[in-house]
């Protein structure tokens, strides 16, 4: 890439806002170039099954997904970039954005960074993080063949996920450290009519036991401080996301946890800088209400700069 890329459109982030941003953009012929950040098709592409995307009655996969939103944006001319941003100035028009690779300036940009999973911060999380701990159980779950596994969390991605390791696992315990889950009532009923799938309420994990490979995990009650340690040979985290938000700190205004504060037309509080998906949404963080984000993003992005021609 040439030290200076000039740009209508930079769109930072490669999942669902971020290519619905660049269908829309490249439909108004705008050539928005994408860049697709370290996960290419976001954390949707991590998930195995997505069973509430509209037009998939049999449900479809994350990576299935993604990738059908990519190439029907670079059908229509998106340009995709295999790049990271790591640093932006927004205090000027072009805008300067600064990747692995090179710099961008762009006329106007979209931030669909998306979320990160939030860690535990307990003992053994990091030095276990790939021999048994994980994130992921699309992307480890075949490792757990015939072994016991422990999944933290009571939303949606936790009970999902949790199912699906039944076709590897002999045993999925479910550990929430409150009495309900969060999750819908489909995925509930699912989780507690499995065979494999059992639960343990009002409890946290407070350490992670093993020396080369996760062996057990110490749990305790949060009402009655009663502590326990179970045997398993996995350990999957889904306890929620943090925005991937950093490098706008101090450029975009942001919420208290760090999501950009946008406006019902995704505009942020830098004219021509508008944000979708997760790094925006801490209320919803669904596919479809991403896609919709990233929809409405672009379409805005393109009447700023018609404006501005007219």
């Amino acid at each position: 890439m040439e030290n200076s890329n000039h740009v209508k459109m930079l769109i930072l982030g490669s999942g669902p806002a971020g290519f619905s941003a660049a269908l829309y953009a490249a439909r108004a012929e705008l050539e928005p170039v994408v860049l697709t950040g370290s996960q290419l098709g976001g954390q949707a592409a991590l998930t195995y099954t997505i069973e509430n995307y509209p037009g998939f009655p049999e449900g479809v996969g994350g990576a299935q997904l993604g990738d059908l939103f990519q190439k029907q944006a670079e059908h229509f001319g998106t340009r995709v970039e295999f790049d990271l941003a790591n640093k932006v100035d927004f205090s000027a028009r072009p805008f300067k954005v600064q990747t692995d690779a090179g710099e961008y300036m762009a006329d106007t940009v979209v931030v669909a960074t998306g979320a990160s999973p939030i860690h535990l911060n307990v003992s053994g999380e990091d030095s276990l993080l790939g021999r048994g701990v994980s994130y992921c159980a699309t992307c480890d779950g075949a490792f757990f063949k015939d072994k016991k596994v422990v999944v933290v969390g009571g939303g949606d991605s936790a009970l999902e996920e949790g199912l699906f390791l039944t076709r590897y696992a002999t045993s999925v315990t479910v550990i929430h450290r409150r009495e309900e889950f969060r999750a819908g009532a489909i995925l509930q009923h699912r989780a507690r009519e499995h065979a494999k799938i059992n639960f343990v309420f009002n409890t946290v994990v407070t350490e992670i036991l093993g020396s080369e490979k996760v062996e057990a995990v110490r749990l305790k009650n949060s009402k009655t401080g009663d502590e326990n340690v179970i045997e398993t040979d996995g350990l999957f985290i889904f306890v929620g996301h943090t925005p991937n938000t950093e490098i706008f700190q101090g450029h975009l205004k942001m919420d208290a946890h760090g999501y950009i504060v946008v406006d019902e037309k995704m505009q942020t509080s830098i004219p021509g800088v508008f944000a979708a998906g997760e790094a925006a949404d801490p209320h919803f963080r669904q596919v479809v209400t991403s896609a919709g984000m990233g929809a409405a993003a672009a379409i805005q992005a393109t009447r700023f700069l018609e404006a501005e021609s007219a």
